[in-house]
């Protein structure tokens, strides 16, 4: 059975970085898409950055794009998002997503984590 377990948010400053974990188990990774989506109060949930388990070919949002790098640890099976000079518009809650196929900009995803809330002060 897939698992995807999310750590690393919480309350950092304006400009300040945070790093978000996935855990996942209980699928073939080869085969599969990971990505990040967030949701924030009153906004539809979007894909922030998503990549191709077997080759590492990624995608990004363009609110995010040269601020935050998805990664994947293919010994450890975990994903990864480092964001960087975050913003109060990053504010939301992070989820880490998981789909069968390898396109990697699509946004539409099999299973999910509980997901982990990034609240970004001012």
């Amino acid at each position: 059975q897939v698992q995807l377990v999310e750590s690393g948010g919480g309350l950092v400053q304006t400009g300040g970085s945070l790093r978000l974990s996935c855990a996942a188990s209980g699928f073939p990774f080869n085969t599969y898409t990971m990505g990040w989506f967030r949701q924030a109060p009153g906004k539809e949930r979007e894909l922030v950055a998503g990549i191709k388990w077997l080759d590492g070919k990624t995608t990004y949002s363009d609110s995010v794009k040269g601020r935050f790098t998805i990664s994947k640890d293919n010994a450890e099976n975990t994903l990864y998002l480092q964001m960087n000079t975050l913003k109060a518009e990053d504010t939301a809650v992070y989820y880490c997503a998981a789909r069968k196929g390898i396109v990697v900009t699509t946004t539409q995803y099999d299973y999910w984590g509980q997901g982990t809330q990034v609240t970004v002060s001012s």
